[in-house]
């Protein structure tokens, strides 16, 4: 397992807990808006997750879960073993991925690794891709269906970018979601370590629009960031 970042603390990662942010390195997505070009490209230090479990261990009646990130988490056939070391420390255990390995998340929560899922919506079905910044087809909807119904608890998240997101994406993205309890539109804050430089952000009027379209198919829809 290749871990390159710990944020120690943090009060906004996993809602209603204090919670400690594992990144793991490399991603199977190049997502252009990614903040964490680094750890997509496998450039950033390894920390030993002996390091990291130590670090647990030590803060253990501080904090109260863990938020496994990335890069993207699933790519890792060793993701298993390092949440069960985590989840024996007395975690409660989030999983942020951006749903391409639906095996391993069923592998998760068959053996009740996990306590929530966040699963990033990067656009509509037909704009997926290019948004991933990949070529040929992706195909989430297996995954968005079983997250669904797995019995963890969930969110879904798209991150809002004017280069990408028209209200036609929106809607498409409403429609995939349907039946879903809890989907978050992200205000996009660029920086220096996206991969792709000159993206904007949409703003919050149009973010509101875009809320009002996902309503009627999503039973809580919210903004963040914004």
């Amino acid at each position: 397992m290749k871990i390159s970042g710990l944020q120690k603390v943090s009060l906004v990662d996993y809602d209603g807990q204090v919670a400690s942010t594992i990144f793991t390195s490399g991603c199977n997505f190049a997502c252009p808006f990614c903040h964490n070009s680094g750890l997509v490209n496998g450039t950033e230090p390894v920390i030993p997750v002996s390091e990291v479990l130590a670090y647990l261990e030590k803060r253990k009646n501080v904090l109260t879960a863990v938020c496994i990130s990335g890069g993207e988490p699933t790519i890792h056939k060793d993701l298993p073993d390092l949440i069960a070391k985590i989840k024996s420390l007395g975690y409660l255990v989030k999983l942020d991925t951006n749903g391409t390995n639906l095996p391993m998340l069923k592998n998760l929560v068959d053996n009740h690794l996990i306590d929530y899922i966040a699963m990033d919506i990067k656009n509509s079905p037909d704009k997926y891709s290019t948004t991933a910044g990949l070529t040929g087809d992706t195909d989430i909807q297996k995954t968005v269906e079983y997250i669904k119904n797995c019995g963890v608890d969930y969110e879904f998240r798209t991150t809002l970018i004017l280069n990408y997101h028209d209200e036609g994406d929106i809607i498409k993205i409403a429609q995939l979601l349907s039946g879903a309890k809890k989907y978050y539109l992200q205000k996009f804050v660029d920086n220096d370590n996206c991969l792709k430089k000159g993206l904007r952000e949409i703003d919050i009027t149009t973010a509101q629009h875009f809320q009002s379209i996902c309503e009627p198919y999503i039973d809580s829809v919210k903004l963040r960031g914004y």
